[in-house]
């Protein structure tokens, strides 16, 4: 939503940004608009921009809450301007431009600064809204002049993008934050792209068979940044989940790339042969003779959906990406479907104090009500329904959630109007009210 004061505001995520990267105010974006990393991370401090002053350098997650992958990566564009061009990011609400030619720069020097450090202390992980890609991109130039980004601050919804895991002991874990349960297990194989989708639709595993590959934005959420194979001796994922280890380009030991659903479109001649997917291990690279951890745990790039990796022996590109092509898997689902619980992590939510069981609402209601609930914990909950009999009639809730406020709708034109009563259950807490249907 943009309200025309320079800010927008995501209604999604809850975060509120600012419109435009153009930092010095001379209503052009171009390479004096950068900033070094240093500078950006100060920056916030003194940043006023609305009436607001509690702006910060966004993360690597939250900044990356903003690309668009209906962008086109400009691989193989020959064009000598921008005006074909698609960036990963919705101009409809950003300003946005692309490297500034008359400075020496490519089209695609786009890149964008967040809070976020490979644990490496080495690189700054980064966003390019030009090519569609997060990178560990290096503090300094190779002629020793510090590397600038474009800048945009965010603010408020200050728990956005923290996991908020729970292994429910059958192989599965849910992130309650996003409500999404993965696969504990990953692919333990490599395969290409196409045979990722048929494994996803087949799949039948600790009782779901509704599995699906995670398109780019899910599978990233998962990454934890403040974790490597270099620097903690594990993949960047908690350590709840398991990952296959792999021996890498160097002949290190190391963790695998994985796929996601989301196709990188480019400018070639094949535009829609390349997947989007996140490395979770080193991000290798072929550079000055011999393969490194060129852009770091976490990164996102894209490889051919099918082909032979050994036609790319030195990488591709200029800093030599590691093409893989039979990358692993990771399947994702979406947890209660059927019941859509909400929850409020909003920042201006309060926390509760207390258990709470609210009246539904409406009430008397036909045949659609919504009942909330408070949870000054996280905890495992029940919520029932039952008719005046006493009989059940509906389960609401039976999973672990996250402290806050919580809302479920229910939805059932199979019994006749008349009393209900809903309860609430959580270790020995327990509440019941009662609502009316009215037919």
């Amino acid at each position: 939503m943009d309200i025309g004061d320079g800010t927008v505001t995501d209604m999604v995520t809850g975060l509120m940004w600012s419109k435009s990267p153009d930092m010095n105010g001379d209503g052009i974006i171009d390479a004096s608009d950068k900033m070094t990393y240093t500078a950006a991370l100060a920056g916030a401090s003194s940043f006023n921009l609305a009436g607001y002053t509690d702006w910060r350098l966004p993360t690597i997650k939250e900044l990356y809450s903003l690309i668009l992958f209906s962008g086109k990566d400009p691989s193989g564009y020959t064009n000598s301007t921008t005006s074909g061009l698609i960036p990963f990011i919705d101009t409809t609400y950003f300003d946005f431009a692309y490297g500034d030619v008359q400075a020496g720069e490519r089209n695609i020097d786009s890149q964008y600064a967040s809070s976020t450090m490979y644990v490496d202390g080495q690189l700054l992980f980064g966003a390019n809204f030009a090519d569609g890609r997060i990178k560990g991109y290096g503090l300094q130039m190779p002629d020793g002049r510090e590397k600038t980004f474009f800048v945009l601050y965010v603010r408020g919804n200050s728990i956005y993008s923290i996991n908020n895991l729970v292994d429910n002991g059958d192989s599965t874990i849910t992130d309650i934050a996003t409500g999404l349960m993965w696969m504990k297990e990953d692919s333990k194989v490599g395969m290409n792209w196409e045979d990722a989708l048929h494994y996803a639709d087949t799949l039948t595993y600790a009782g779901y068979s509704d599995w699906r590959l995670p398109n780019a934005k899910e599978l990233q959420s998962i990454v934890d940044y403040s974790r490597s194979q270099g620097t903690t001796g594990s993949a960047a994922i908690d350590s709840m989940f398991s990952c296959t280890q792999i021996i890498n380009e160097a002949g290190q030991k190391d963790y695998p790339y994985y796929w996601t659903s989301t196709t990188h479109a480019n400018w070639s001649q094949v535009p829609g042969g390349f997947a989007v997917y996140i490395s979770f291990g080193r991000a290798m690279g072929f550079m000055d003779g011999a393969w490194r951890d060129v852009h770091g745990a976490g990164a996102q790039r894209s490889d051919p959906k099918d082909g032979d990796p050994s036609q790319y022996p030195t990488g591709h590109g200029p800093q030599g990406d590691a093409i893989r092509i039979y990358n692993y898997v990771r399947l994702v689902r979406d947890v209660n479907p059927e019941t859509g619980i909400q929850s409020d992590h909003s920042e201006s939510s309060t926390v509760p104090e207390d258990f709470k069981l609210d009246q539904n609402f409406p009430n008397p209601f036909n045949p659609t009500t919504t009942i909330g609930f408070s949870l000054p914990v996280a905890a495992q909950v029940s919520s029932k329904i039952y008719n005046i009999a006493g009989q059940l009639v509906a389960t609401l809730v039976n999973q672990k959630l996250s402290r806050g406020t919580h809302k479920v709708q229910w939805n059932d034109t199979n019994i006749p109007s008349g009393i209900c009563f809903y309860t609430l259950k959580s270790g020995e807490y327990t509440e019941t009210k009662n609502m009316i249907l009215l037919k």
